[in-house]
């Protein structure tokens, strides 16, 4: 199936994923999921680094296989002056590009938002940076891990007294790409009515704040500070991780009032239930000493199983703590096929995430995994009008 027949809900759009690591090309990989046609635009010799990142198969890296999927893939070096001319050509037959160079760095190449909407009034130009386009800290290097860090999340992970927690993946930047993709449909709504694009300004630091809660207002109304607490929480106990007698691990939440009276009578508590600190998430936490030593010793005493069949009996909550193992073989996972198998030319079958999302009339759908490194240049350039010799061309001028 060719990219321009996959179908889906967005099908008919046209995508130019200009950036790498990691926010936006997830941005891209969402759009092509649901039916974008996704060009993925690398430099000939400094491919996307997500090729080279982590563990890999037979030299074939596998977090590309993820983020690349559902893109064709072709080489352009936009410093260049073929290399610029055939941004502008390609631009003029898209919806969307998604970049994320250093602000400045595409009017360096005279390819900023003035000459890219002289090329095309309707395109939608996403930029996602670190720290957005203007500011004091536009023009500095940008990573997730600095989203993590300035936005207050490491502030509040891990343990009371123990150092400051960075998550061990990309977090920032996932959050940023899922923004990313919803600021562009936002932008292309607004297309629709108006007929003209806009540019989308996208900084890493900023949705990761969104997703951290009411922070900022706690601290401007109360002067408020988040601790950290590790696994419990400043609303509701108990709430932890606790230990089963054969070595398992499991996570029990009670946000609802009814589900921690559950709990408690379960785990033969039902007197801490008659306390006056029991009636509020606040107040229980206050006491989650008292709770997570009722709880605690109770899951010690049984197996993981037996934990998790007594607590879907009593209708609480808890769920197993899993590793990427347990995971890849979990039953609901299974039925809702959130691990899905793509067949790959290069890897045979692999296993991977599936869309974001199930559709009920209008599904996506992951029709290949990443290809390789500039795989589809002539054909897209072909379909854009250029001849064999203008190929030829931009490849001796080192274009592609």
């Amino acid at each position: 199936m060719t990219a321009h027949s996959q179908g889906g809900p967005l099908a008919g759009l046209r995508v130019l994923d200009l950036a790498t690591l990691f926010a936006g090309p997830l941005a891209a990989t969402m759009l092509g999921d649901f039916g974008a046609e996704v060009i993925k635009v690398e430099h000939p010799a400094k491919p996307d680094p997500s090729r080279g990142h982590g563990p890999s198969k037979d030299g074939i890296g596998l977090w590309w296989k993820l983020l690349g999927r559902n893109k064709r893939t072709i080489t352009l070096d936009l410093s260049r002056p073929g290399g610029r001319e055939t941004l502008l050509r390609l631009a003029a037959t898209a919806d969307v590009i998604i970049e994320n160079f250093r602000p400045g760095t595409l009017e360096k190449w005279d390819l900023g938002w003035e000459e890219l909407s002289a090329a095309n009034p309707r395109l939608v130009l996403a930029r996602v940076t670190g720290f957005g386009q203007f500011g004091p800290y536009a023009h500095r290097p940008g990573f997730g891990t600095l989203a993590e860090a300035m936005s207050g999340f490491a502030a509040i992970t891990g343990e009371p007294g123990s150092p400051p927690t960075l998550p061990p993946f990309g977090l920032a930047d996932s959050i940023a790409g899922l923004a990313t993709a919803y600021a562009v449909m936002t932008a292309l709504t607004a297309r629709d009515r108006t007929g003209e694009g806009q540019v989308v300004d996208m900084a890493i630091i900023e949705p990761i704040l969104t997703v951290l809660g009411p922070q900022p207002i706690w601290y401007d109304q109360l002067g408020h500070v988040q601790p950290r607490t590790g696994n419990r929480s400043a609303n509701n106990a108990p709430r932890n991780t606790y230990r089963t007698a054969d070595g398992s691990w499991v996570a029990v939440s009670t946000s609802a009032q009814s589900i921690a009276e559950r709990v408690m009578r379960l785990v033969g508590r039902p007197d801490v239930i008659e306390e006056p600190w029991f009636a509020t998430g606040a107040d229980r936490a206050r006491h989650a000493e008292i709770l997570d030593e009722a709880v605690g010793a109770w899951i010690a005493r049984r197996t993981r199983a037996e934990v998790l069949e007594a607590f879907e009996k009593a209708e609480a909550a808890v769920a197993p703590i899993q590793d990427i193992r347990d995971v890849m073989n979990d039953p609901q996972y299974e039925a809702l096929d959130t691990i899905t198998t793509i067949d790959d030319p290069e890897l045979g079958p692999l296993r991977m995430q599936n869309v974001l999302f199930r559709l009920s009339a209008t599904p996506g759908a992951i029709h290949w995994a990443g290809r390789p490194h500039g795989a589809d240049t002539e054909t897209v350039l072909a379909e854009l009008g250029l001849t064999g010799p203008e190929i030829d061309a931009l490849r001796a001028e080192g274009a592609l």
